[in-house]
């Protein structure tokens, strides 16, 4: 372009046969000025300063850097990080001394900072404790209450809610009080419609494991789910995470039918949540069909209460001090080397054993076997 305006080309005609405008051709010919074409820099920069006006110098950046040094080696208060810096040079009237955040930046350029950054490191898959459910071999439903609500004129509302891990397979029961007879009736309707997961997770009220006063205790939620080969699931108390699905799908039942709408009776609400229900289950259709297969619903099935719970309730569970952790109700020493650390807690009523497991979410597949010790739960009779 240079070359062919200094032959007496136009820069109109120039910047059409090249396809640029005029203001690029014009920068080019202000940069070749009248030097040989050979000795111009052509390499492309931005408009302006190579460096910027308010770069801290090389000359500041050096003091910061040796008063750093002399007040780690010196200083009586045994401070040395940007607010000390700052300090000192006041001290020394230096001229033009840098901001605290400026020294604190230099001091990160420099890598002269002591302190480590956190690692932040990936959170482990969805169902990493339970591996079946991690390798997608069974799906897991997750079940909560939702309690405290009132609808105006103090008509008091619960609200058990659930979902499956991989499939997204959502419902939800808007009832005036939920009792394990509740919870068991409602959940005999959705798995008759939708079949049997392998797994159902559940926190630790007593309306899904039953009494805590008692030890070797299993209340009637338990026993439905053991009834018809359903693991049940508790999560550690206080512990966050394993109810993330549910938990989330609590937030989004308050917020897209609690919140939205005035309800004057509980029919009303239950009218709305099943709206929500049936559109929710409609979007993830495809992620729902996807999911690992359910088995079916068995047809002459019926709940016996008095009948011996058979198959493997899991408990997850956190050790103590000395590595101890409680299952209902019982205190089990799993290993002095693992305190204060989560296991996965395997009781199998069949087996007469629980099996202890670790749990790292650091390492989700470590999961080895810690120990295995006899349990044998009593046969009683079930208070309905």
């Amino acid at each position: 372009m240079v070359t062919a305006v200094r032959r007496g080309t136009s820069i109109h005609e120039v910047a059409k046969r090249f396809g640029v405008s005029r203001s690029t051709v014009q920068r080019w010919i202000q940069r070749a000025a009248k030097k040989r074409l050979d000795r111009v820099d052509w390499s492309d920069r931005p408009a302006g300063r190579r460096e910027p006006i308010n770069k801290t110098s090389g000359n500041i950046e050096s003091l910061v850097l040796g008063i750093r040094r002399d007040l780690k080696e010196s200083s009586a208060l045994g401070e040395y990080g940007a607010v000390a810096i700052s300090r000192e040079m006041k001290k020394r009237r230096v001229k033009s001394a840098p901001s605290i955040r400026t020294i604190g930046r230099v001091l990160e350029r420099r890598g002269a900072l002591d302190g480590r950054k956190r690692t932040r490191r990936p959170a482990p898959p969805s169902g990493w404790y339970l591996p079946d459910v991690a390798d997608w071999q069974a799906e897991v439903d997750c079940f909560d209450i939702v309690e405290g609500l009132v609808i105006q004129g103090g008509i008091q509302v619960e609200v058990l809610n659930g979902i499956s891990l991989r499939g997204g397979l959502v419902a939800s029961w808007p009832r005036a009080k939920i009792t394990a007879k509740s919870t068991v009736n409602v959940l005999t309707r959705h798995w008759r419609a939708f079949g049997l997961p392998g797994c159902a997770q559940f926190d630790n009220d007593t309306v899904f494991q039953g009494p805590h006063h008692h030890p070797d205790t299993l209340g009637r939620v338990t026993r439905f789910c053991l009834s018809l080969g359903v693991t049940p699931v508790f999560t550690p108390p206080r512990e966050t995470g394993f109810q993330a699905a549910i938990e989330n799908f609590n937030g989004r039942w308050q917020s897209k039918v609690w919140s939205r709408f005035h309800f004057p009776s509980r029919l009303e609400l239950l009218a709305q949540s099943n709206k929500f229900v049936t559109a929710s289950r409609r979007r993830s259709a495809e992620r729902i069909a996807n999911a690992p297969p359910r088995a079916p619903f068995p047809e002459a099935w019926k709940l016996d209460l008095q009948a011996p719970p058979q198959g493997v309730i899991v408990f997850l569970r956190r050790t103590n001090a000395t590595g101890k952790a409680t299952v209902l109700g019982h205190m089990f020493s799993i290993d002095r080397n693992w305190l204060n650390r989560l296991v996965r807690a395997e009781v199998d009523l069949a087996h007469d054993c629980i099996r202890f497991y670790p749990l790292r979410r650091r390492d989700p597949t470590y999961q080895p076997l810690l120990r295995e010790a006899p349990y044998h739960f009593p046969q009683r009779k079930f208070h309905e």
